[in-house]
């Protein structure tokens, strides 16, 4: 027999997932008769209240949820860093929850985080955000969106406007007459891959050109190296832009195995600055992100959320820096 859930309780009643709970656990803030109409779709489903539903309802706890793909869990470490130094300052502690994508359900975190009776969450997401956010806000969570800009009544978010970057780098090669600008796909981070790609298209607009060096990599590839090594016989760019640093890695290690000379034939850009793109050689210009302080910025936010306190920005933008090194000419 299928097992009801809060949320059809909810959808047959026509009220929010908040005031299920508050009917469940017997709250004198709901209206007569929105708690009869509550009342008999319990009744009418056969709904049993759980963890989740009875955890809505309680006191605060002073604990945030940090719900991180586990994919970015390596890059996100100064975020991280950052994030748990401000909730170290205001009393908070931090419940790690990590995604692996199409292994874990965003609904079972989601459940998760809820059944922790955590007083906020804070979600990094490097993909396109879904319905798991209005399933979040259904349940008057404060949230704090990273890497993603959107907000709400309940939503803050803190991002790095890789739009920008793109825009201005692609803008001063324009300016000096090159135009072969290649902007690797990243599939791990969706998010920044699309704002690279409209900073790029953004600045070409300013010059009168349309923009088609967006390299589209297929799903299911496995090997960054592969792709490239195999796409570098065939193909050759002026100035090669890669998100991530293993995917800067890989097209400099591609493009000597077909002797394409980094920077005299062809510049190389990452945008995103690690110990691994300074500790290579020749060392890989990169941007600066600031890490830390997304972070830190995002805990403060939502410290000032579950505070009530006046939060002038609901959408905080950060810039990155760039930082030329031995892979391109200036």
């Amino acid at each position: 027999m299928k097992k009801v859930t809060i949320y059809e309780v909810a959808k047959e009643s026509n009220v929010s997932l908040a005031t299920v709970s508050r009917v469940i656990n017997g709250s004198s803030v709901v209206k007569e008769d929105t708690r009869k109409r509550v009342e008999e779709a319990i009744n009418k489903l056969g709904y049993r209240p759980n963890a989740i539903a009875q955890g809505l309802a309680l006191s605060r706890t002073t604990t945030v949820g940090l719900i991180i793909p586990s994919t970015s869990v390596s890059f996100s470490g100064r975020v991280i860093n950052g994030l748990c130094d401000v909730a170290k300052i205001y009393d908070y502690s931090v419940f790690l929850h990590t995604i692996t994508e199409g292994v874990t359900d965003i609904k079972e975190i989601i459940d998760e985080v809820i059944k922790s009776r955590v007083d906020g969450v804070i979600i990094y997401a490097d993909k396109d955000l879904d319905d798991s956010v209005k399933l979040l806000e259904e349940y008057n969570i404060p949230m704090v969106v990273m890497c993603n800009h959107l907000s709400s009544e309940n939503i803050c978010s803190v991002y790095v406007d890789y739009r920008k970057a793109v825009y201005e780098l692609c803008d001063s090669y324009l300016e000096k007459g090159i135009d072969d600008i290649a902007i690797l796909q990243d599939h791990r981070n969706d998010v920044v891959s699309k704002m690279m790609r409209n900073g790029a298209i953004d600045a070409f607009k300013k010059h009168g050109r349309e923009y088609n060096g967006y390299i589209e990599v297929s799903k299911d590839n496995r090997s960054t190296y592969k792709f490239l090594k195999s796409y570098f016989k065939t193909h050759r760019h002026q100035v090669f832009v890669a998100n991530r640093d293993s995917q800067a890695l890989a097209a400099m290690n591609a493009a000597s195995g077909v002797n394409i000379a980094i920077p005299d034939e062809m510049e190389l850009v990452c945008m995103n600055e690690s110990k691994y793109t300074s500790s290579v050689r020749p060392e890989i210009s990169s941007f600066v992100v600031p890490s830390y302080d997304l972070g830190a910025i995002s805990m403060r936010l939502m410290t000032k959320m579950l505070k009530d306190e006046r939060v002038e920005e609901k959408e905080k933008c950060l810039n990155a820096l760039y930082s030329p090194k031995h892979t391109t000419k200036e």
